[in-house]
């Protein structure tokens, strides 16, 4: 049966000369994996610009359930891009999310909420022509609450360090080094409940938006064992210099 689906792509992987086996988070079954054939021909209606990180598809594809690569019938876009694929810090942003993404969304069943979540983020992060610099970081801080390791937001005076292994804001600081300064703590709890508008008037040097970047990476590890090695995180560091 042939079902239509809005899809993100989140990685790809050449298959053979013509063609590729894409990674798409679907809207009706999560994440699923797909090959994609003939995508270099010149007859072919479906083009391999198509499948760049982050870019949102609209799908006529099967589904079979415990098949590990799924066909498709035809694929468009579903978002003409102005700027994500041409501005060099948006799309080093892009491929930073879409590896994250692709490492921790392994459920192959549908979850709206998180779809809605990631669609509107990709297209807000599109059309924004305002400072795009902390909005990764938001990003990453509310995608937590979807996979299941939101923060807790007890920040004071008093419980003034996040303490990243334990989620949560202390009063002492933690002897151990997974954790940030209070400066950074401060700033990190205005990001647990600041909107999506409100975070790009959050001031922070290079050095402190670096560190809480990898701070948050850190984060993610420390409670997703899927998060390692993100090889896009030096790409984003030196593209956000």
């Amino acid at each position: 049966m042939i079902h239509k689906t809005r899809g993100i792509v989140l990685h790809q992987i050449k298959y053979s000369d013509n063609s590729l086996i894409v990674t798409v988070y679907t809207e009706l079954f999560g994440r699923q994996s797909y090959i994609i054939k003939g995508v270099h021909s010149k007859k072919s209606k479906i083009k391999s610009n198509l499948f760049q990180p982050l870019f949102l598809l609209e799908m006529d594809a099967y589904y079979k359930p415990n098949k590990s690569i799924q066909n498709v019938k035809e694929i468009q876009s579903a978002h003409i891009f102005s700027s994500m694929p041409y501005d060099i810090r948006k799309s080093s942003i892009a491929l930073f999310i879409a590896e994250i993404l692709y490492k921790t969304l392994q459920e192959h069943e549908a979850n709206k909420d998180l779809f809605n979540y990631l669609f509107h983020s990709i297209q807000l992060l599109d059309i924004k022509d305002d400072s795009i610099s902390n909005f990764h970081l938001y990003f990453l801080v509310h995608l937590s609450k979807y996979l299941g390791f939101f923060p807790n937001n007890n920040y004071s005076q008093e419980k003034c360090y996040f303490d990243l292994r334990a989620g949560s804001f202390m009063q002492i600081k933690p002897l151990h080094n997974s954790c940030l300064e209070k400066g950074l703590s401060k700033i990190f709890s205005q990001l647990l409940t600041f909107s999506e508008n409100q975070h790009q008037d959050i001031e922070l040097s290079h050095s402190e938006r670096m560190v809480l970047l990898e701070k948050l990476v850190e984060f993610y590890s420390l409670h997703h064992e899927g998060v390692v090695n993100i090889k896009s995180l030096g790409v984003l560091k030196e593209v956000l210099h």
